[in-house]
Order: C-alpha cells, then structure tokens, then sequence
C-alpha cells in the first residue's frame, strides 16, 4: 500500500495518522516494489475489434459499464493469469477467476458468473485481447443484450482503473507472497480481492469501499403503483 492507502486504513481503525508521517515512515523501512508484466492483450488477426462506446459517456451508475481484463501472477515457480470482472463506477470486483492458461473459456467463466450473482451491464469493456474477441466470449456478450467495447489499441488509459486495480493486488498481496501452487494463488487472491471490496476505501469514491459504493449506485427500482 502507499502512504494514503495506509493512512486510510488506520483512520478507520480509530488510529488517527497523517499521510505525511505515514510516508516518512515507509521511506524509513525501505519499502518499495519491482515487476515485470509480460503481455496478455495480444491481438488475433482473424478476430473481429468492436468499437470504443465509452468515450465522453459519464458513468455514474453501478451496472451500467462492466471492463473485464486478464493479468500475470508470479509465483515462486511459474506463472497463472487472473481475469476479473469490475463494475466501472464503483469499482467493485464482481468475479474473478485464476487460470493456468490465456483461454476465451476462462473469461466466459467469470464473466457468467457476475451475471450470475450481479445481473446484466448495459455494456462490457475489454481490451483487444484474442480471449476478448473469440467468438465464444462475443457471443456470451451478446446473448444477454449487452454492448460490447473495446479499447483501442494499446490505450490502456481508456480502462486505468482496472490497471491501478491490478497494481492494488499485486503491491499489497502478489509480491507479498511466493504462491507454491496453483491452489494456493487462488485462495490468496479470493481472500484479498475480498478484502479489497469490503474494507479498502477509494479517494475517488469518496472514502467508501467498492461494496459501499456499489449498494449506493445501483439504479432505484420504481415499484407499480
């Protein structure tokens, strides 16, 4: 975590500290964090790219926007890959899932099951992906009458938010732990994203945590008179 991230923590564990202190602190232990991050948004050039919708959209409502987008986990011998579902506007992770493999299967998988246990977005962003344009994902897409979007090409300011939230695992879990199996990855990162939905406040959420922020954007349902 960074110094605002840590002040947070403990102001909402009754430890009131500032960001400064915080920061002088870390300097004085030393912390800091080196990795690499090999690609996994290769394009297919047989797959159809699907248009950027989000350009100038203001999102301000939970479930109007899902991105989904797959990263690399080192472990202390080889490597798995997490793919996640995340509501835009809030920021909460809906699903997510490790794999072995860079498969469209896999993103089927999360995917379905945010459906599953969320409901269906107005629109699902992704990058350009070859799990993202396989006809098995663009077809789990479309047949719940969702839009699909896709950054542009290297554009990964067009999804930041799911890149910081990368980073949220890797800093304050991944590199905090040499996984010894494929298992073990998997319970680590279910526990921390977990975590990470219930008790991290957002800056940009106003203090509160991916749950809170989701339970508070979810569109009113206007019951029948």
């Amino acid at each position: 975590m960074g110094a605002r991230m840590l002040r947070d923590q403990l102001v909402r564990r009754g430890a009131p500290v500032g960001r400064r202190h915080v920061g002088t602190l870390m300097k004085r232990m030393g912390i800091e964090a080196v990795y690499r991050k090999p690609g996994t948004s290769k394009k297919h050039p047989g797959h159809k790219v699907y248009p950027y919708l989000l350009r100038g959209m203001i999102i301000s409502r939970a479930n109007q926007v899902w991105a989904l987008d797959t990263t690399y986990i080192p472990m202390a011998k080889g490597f798995v890959y997490l793919t996640a579902v995340v509501d835009w506007a809030s920021r909460k992770v809906l699903a997510a899932k490790v794999a072995i493999t860079l498969e469209a299967s896999h993103a089927v998988d999360v995917l379905q099951e945010a459906f599953t246990r969320h409901g269906t977005p107005e629109i699902v962003n992704t990058d350009q992906g070859s799990q993202f344009t396989a006809e098995e994902f663009v077809q789990t897409v479309k047949a719940r009458g969702c839009k699909l979007s896709m950054d542009g090409r290297g554009a990964w300011r067009d999804n930041v938010f799911v890149e910081r939230l990368w980073k949220s695992v890797k800093y304050e879990e991944v590199y905090l732990h040499a996984y010894d199996s494929v298992n073990e990855a998997r319970i680590s990162i279910k526990r921390y994203l977990d975590w990470y939905n219930c008790f991290r406040p957002h800056s940009r959420l106003k203090k509160k945590t991916p749950d809170e922020a989701y339970v508070s954007m979810l569109p009113i349902v206007k019951m029948a008179a």
